[in-house]
């Protein structure tokens, strides 16, 4: 014992001097220009050197104290420093050196080496001397070191070494050895030391006891931790509240073998009382502020607030101070939970001990505050980084950054990249896709690419990062951009793509439907030397089977399975999912087989899809076999399954099997979805069971679930039923509450209307619909047509447009939607479709032209009206009956009388075919224009030419008689 603590204290002790080579390398030292190492214990720089003080006889070893050169471990150092072990170059001097040095001394200089190798070979120089005396705070260091670079089989050594020369170890060393394997992730294997120690019946001191602890937090074991703890202050330490058994012989590692191995045949020497003694003290408590940290830590991530208060108030009560690290344990602790008015108070209490904070301490409350948005806190605590001399860290830059580009602020964000450049700090590789993420967001393409060159081309960006950036740009389906990621410059980073980017840029090539791109990629990966891995395969195959490519999905499919892939449920899924949509049957029950074969035990979706797949076709008998299946596979039929049952029922019209299937589904869970209620709804529309339907479609509005699909479903209903007032009603509604988002359901509205009668109203929600987008299909005018036959607009006009229509004459739909529009008096309407047509620059047919006449005559437009009719002309398009009943309006509206007698006399003459509805059009325009005389005129002249018309047409049918 007293050994150690010589050696540990610097102390007397020295070792004899070898006098030739000593003396040699003197004169070296003496002729060098180093400066002397500053200590009370060296010549100063005077040449009369100051008598030594007498060493204490409770520290000194038997030899004594010879004279020293001066500065000898700084010239060790550097001697270190220059030296190449692989040839044994410079041992000699090295060895001359080392014997200058004090145990301390020699520590130090152990301490140095950051090369696990240069750390072992000194040590083994120093106990090549022939008067070194064994130090275990020398083994310690290098057990230590060699711990940190996981280099167990010269560990294992060092170890040997150690028994060799009888030295036993202390709780110092078996922290250490705790310490390492703990740190390399071996937890077990650092807890089987702890056993080795207690079986040596050493008891762990506080600096080991707090090792174990932060060993078991940090692997998330905080029960065993908090018990060892507890068992260590109460003066018990137990094992068997750790888990320090393997569960097989699977699980013993090659590090076991090593411990195995090392307890076997290390460290053998007698125990000695004294020690053996210590494995049974009381009671006691901690006394390091470490300790606490730890501990508070532990609790703050097992989530026990309480614990962690408690502790903090235990470490003030016995007078331990708290430290930087504490106050930060319990500053996090409290943000992490959301306690921030907690936190605040803790950093003014840091302040009052006088308790410096730190950048990590900045950085908490930065990361705080950015969790919960607030962007100005955050840059506050960033700029007392610098108020209070402190330097932002990396940590910093990120959390920064991270925020700022999350709300697009780009010039905040510029502003601190130029800082950190300015104070010599790189953009963080982390940090990189998250800010070419924002310009990519915000459209600043120019800006990303110059961010990338300028900033990331220096940086050695790992391939996770550089998936990121390219994953950034797939989002947006800039393919061409990730692409140019992909295949640029890759700044300090060497090597080929790594697997990830090849997936990003496939899942890139797949937004933007480059499918051809995305499978030549694929083929290319192994030529570039990466091999696709289980998520490429994923990938490829679901972009194929979306894009409606099921048979190249399913090849894919089967190459995953010979590259040694076990595809997932998923997968599978998704071809499955594919062929259905194409209404492939048979195909997509092979592929249910090949996964059956595979050993992949198909979960609800993909039985969902089969019973869906056969209820779609409405094969009954199919949809229930499967969903059998599935029940005698363990799963529970879901209220997706019994859906697409029911969508089978539906289409079968076994509407007995759908009712008490209906009824089933009541009874589990959250009862029928919509889907459900309206194929019940449609089952019993088709049988005209109004109530029965009725009772179901109330259930669904009041619990908020009808959809457009229930109310299309009851309109249709009542209006077969003849129950036009309710279907009226129903589609009030659905034009009320915003439910009409496609054309089906617009359509299904406007035929109620229609019904009723209600031709504004249908014109009306026809313009409504053109303002959302929507554009009317086939049935759409089909019900116009039938509006316009049931308003005042001429026959003849109404069959002008149909026919336009039907041969699919450019602007005819433009030119019936005008007039409706004009025919119902929604003169703005009109116009504004009209002008659609009109400004497009493309020559128009006489239909086109007439609605444009009527419009702008209907609306009193005269002048604009007569333009359009010269116009017409001038195109050398003869006016028609339709134009001149247009012209009539126009002529009517506008009190043009002579415009009127031009069109009468043009009948009257017969210029003109007789029409009823250019004779009732001109009466109603003679009226408008207070001639009523001139329309009375009017009327006895078409009630002539109608007489005369029976009467020739029964002539002709009297003489068809007679001739027969």
């Amino acid at each position: 014992m007293s050994l150690q603590c010589c050696c540990a204290g610097g102390g007397g002790g020295f070792l004899p001097r070898r006098c030739g080579v000593i003396r040699n390398h003197r004169r070296r030292l003496h002729s060098s220009s180093l400066p002397p190492l500053s200590s009370s214990r060296h010549p100063s720089k005077l040449s009369v050197s100051p008598p030594r003080s007498r060493p204490d006889p409770k520290l000194a070893l038997s030899t004594t104290v010879p004279a020293r050169s001066a500065a000898p471990l700084p010239t060790a150092l550097r001697l270190l420093e220059s030296c190449s072990f692989e040839d044994g170059y410079g041992d000699e001097d090295i060895g001359a050196v080392l014997a200058e040095l004090t145990p301390k001394e020699q520590t130090v200089l152990l301490k140095r080496q950051r090369d696990w190798r240069r750390a072992l070979h000194l040590l083994r120089r120093m106990r090549s001397l022939s008067d070194y005396q064994p130090n275990p705070i020398h083994y310690n260091v290098v057990l230590r070191t060699l711990g940190r670079a996981r280099r167990w089989d010269e560990l294992r050594l060092c170890w040997l070494d150690m028994a060799k020369d009888g030295i036993v170890p202390t709780n110092n060393t078996y922290a250490t050895l705790i310490d390492a394997y703990g740190k390399a992730g071996l937890v077990k294997e650092a807890l089987l030391w702890l056993k080795h120690m207690r079986a040596r019946g050493i008891s762990p001191d506080e600096v080991c006891m707090n090792t174990v602890v932060r060993i078991l937090k940090d692997s998330g074991r905080f029960d065993e931790g908090e018990k060892f703890f507890r068992g260590w202050c109460n003066g018990k330490v137990e094992l068997d509240i750790l888990e320090l058994e393997f569960d097989g012989l699977d699980s013993i590692s090659p590090n076991s073998f090593l411990l195995t191995e090392l307890f076997k045949s290390g460290s053998r020497a007698p125990v000695s009382k004294k020690i053996a003694s210590s494995a049974e003290d009381g009671p006691r408590r901690p006394c390091l502020a470490a300790t606490y940290n730890t501990l508070i830590d532990l609790y703050g991530k097992a989530s026990k607030l309480q614990n962690a208060s408690d502790a903090f108030a235990e470490m003030l009560k016995y007078g331990i101070a708290p430290d930087t690290i504490t106050f930060n344990t319990m500053i996090n602790i409290c943000g992490s939970n959301g306690l921030l008015s907690e936190a605040d108070s803790l950093f003014d209490k840091m302040h009052e001990r006088r308790v410096v904070p730190d950048t990590k301490t900045f950085n908490i409350f930065m990361s705080m505050y950015a969790s919960v948005g607030n962007v100005e806190t955050v840059m506050e605590y960033y700029n007392k980084i610098k108020e209070v001399n402190l330097c932002p860290d990396v940590v910093s830059h990120r959390i920064v950054l991270q925020i700022l580009c999350d709300r697009n602020m780009v010039r905040e964000v510029e502003s601190v990249i130029e800082e950190m450049i300015e104070s010599g700090t790189r953009v963080d590789e982390q940090s990189a896709p998250v800010v070419m993420k924002m310009y990519i967001n915000q459209g600043m393409l120019d800006e990303a690419n110059m961010f990338l060159e300028r900033y990331c081309a220096s940086l050695a960006i790992s391939s996770k990062n550089y998936a990121a950036i390219m994953d950034a740009y797939a989002e947006k389906g800039l393919w061409k951009e990730a692409e140019s990621v992909f295949y640029g410059n890759r700044g300090m980073k060497n090597g080929k793509q790594d697997v990830v980017e090849y997936n990003v840029l496939i899942k890139a090539y797949g937004k933007a439907k480059q499918y051809d791109k995305a499978l030549s990629l694929f083929e290319d990966m192994r030529n570039m030397g990466t091999w696709p891995d289980e998520c490429t395969f994923n990938s490829i195959i679901q972009m194929l089977s979306s894009a409606n490519f099921p048979d190249r999905a399913r090849d894919l499919l089967c190459r995953m399975k010979r590259a040694g892939f076990r595809p997932r449920c998923e997968t599978f899924s998704a071809v499955i999912v594919s062929y259905s949509r194409n209404f492939m049957v048979s195909e997509a029950l092979e592929v249910y087989q090949e996964m059956k074969a595979s050993g992949v035990q198909p979960n609800e979706v993909v039985y969902g899809l089969l019973v869906d797949l056969f209820a779609e076709a409405g094969k009954v008998e199919e949809a229930l076999h499967y969903i059998n299946l599935m029940e005698e596979s363990g799963l529970t039929t879901n209220n997706v399954v019994l859906t697409s049952l029911m969508k089978a029922y539906s289409k079968a019209g076994c509407w007995r099997e759908a009712q008490e299937l209906y009824a089933k589904m009541k009874t589990l869970g959250d009862g029928p979805d919509t889907i459900a209620s309206n194929c019940m709804i449609n089952l019993y529309t088709d049988l005209g069971m109004v109530t029965e339907a009725k009772l179901i479609f109330d259930d669904l509005r009041k619990n908020d679930r009808a959809n457009g699909i229930s109310y299309a479903t009851m309109m249709y209903l009542y209006k077969s039923m003849g129950m036009l007032e309710e279907a009226f009603e129903i589609a009030q509604e659905v034009q009320k509450s915003g439910l009409a988002t496609d054309c089906a359901l617009y359509n299904n509205v406007i035929a109620v209307y229609t019904a009723n009668g209600k031709l504004r109203d249908c014109a009306e929600l026809l313009h409504e619909m053109l303002a959302k987008k929507i554009l009317p299909d086939a049935s759409t005018f089909k019900s116009i047509f039938t509006l316009l036959k049931k308003g005042d607009i001429a026959m003849e006009a109404v069959l002008q447009l149909e026919s336009s229509y039907n041969e699919g004459k450019r602007f005819a739909k433009q030119a019936i939607l005008t007039s409706l529009f004009s025919m119902v008096s929604l003169n703005d309407y009109a116009l504004e479709s009209c002008d659609l047509y009109l400004s497009a620059g493309f020559p128009l047919d006489s239909v086109a032209y007439n609605a444009a006449i009527y419009a702008y005559g209907s609306s009193g437009n005269a002048d604009k009206a007569l333009n359009l009719y010269m116009g017409m002309q001038d195109e050398g398009l003869e006016p028609d009956i339709v134009t001149y009943i247009y012209l009539a309006i126009c002529y009517g509206k506008a009190r043009m009388v002579e415009g009127l007698k031009r069109i009468y006399g043009l009948l009257k003459y017969g210029e003109l075919e007789p029409s009823e509805s250019l004779y009732k059009t001109l009466i109603d325009a003679y009226q408008n224009a207070g001639k009523h005389n001139l329309a009375e005129l009017v009327d006895q002249e078409m009630r002539f030419n109608i007489h005369r018309q029976m009467d020739d047409g029964s002539e002709t049918e009297d003489s068809e008689t007679e001739d027969d």
